[in-house]
């Protein structure tokens, strides 16, 4: 069998277009994921606090205990019967970012909570509500401890975007899919296809080790 790879050079444009859009949804739903983690990570910090801490626990456990694709395919194709029409890319990032958040919102939770009991008790002691100490404080201190964790995270989820190519949106993945359509060439498609997501997640691999070793220059980490 001999490979020919020239349909795919030929759409190389499209390629990228793709390769831009999957970036955009990644992003976009990196943000959502990180800032839903932060609320439903500290949420759970408190059992006290029975509705919040219910309410969080309820979210993480059908987040994590769900397939991605259906919670999807919940959102592009559930909401429709109720009469709520959202377009395809903004699906695509709520249901990236939701389905991120869950993870995110544990690694918040457990890096929160790897931070000695004292730094809380100290800055409360000083008079600092506990909002105040919490954001001034402790977050500081464990966002440096989350940045490994976080950087897993990230590069799971660039993968997982190739799941939004079912919902119609244009990224890498379906402009992979058009090529194969009229070319049938699907193994040199998906060859190269591969080769881009590899480097969109060692660029992101890159740039949190960067980010770690300065960190750990610092003597921060």
């Amino acid at each position: 069998m001999t490979l020919d790879f020239t349909p795919v050079w030929q759409s190389w444009q499209s390629l990228a277009t793709g390769a831009l859009i999957t970036i955009e949804v990644t992003a976009s739903a990196l943000g959502l994921g990180c800032v839903l983690g932060l609320l439903v990570g500290i949420g759970r910090l408190k059992p006290q606090r029975r509705v919040i801490f219910g309410i969080c626990t309820a979210y993480l456990t059908f987040i994590r205990g769900t397939p991605l694709l259906v919670q999807l395919f919940l959102l592009f194709f559930g909401l429709p019967q109720f009469g709520i029409l959202l377009p395809a890319f903004l699906c695509g990032v709520l249901g990236l970012g939701i389905y991120s958040g869950a993870y995110i919102s544990e690694i918040v939770r457990g890096s929160i909570q790897s931070i000695d009991a004292g730094q809380m008790e100290a800055a409360r002691s000083l008079g600092m509500p506990y909002q105040l100490a919490m954001r001034k404080v402790i977050l500081p201190q464990a966002f440096v401890r989350m940045i490994p964790p976080l950087g897993n995270e990230f590069i799971a989820l660039i993968k997982n975007s190739a799941l939004v190519s079912l919902l119609t949106i244009d990224d890498v993945m379906h402009e992979g899919e058009k090529i194969i359509s009229v070319s049938y060439r699907s193994l040199e498609t998906y060859l190269v296809i591969a080769f881009i997501y590899l480097i969109l997640t060692s660029a992101t691999s890159f740039v949190l080790r960067r980010t770690e070793r300065s960190l750990r220059a610092n003597g921060r980490v």
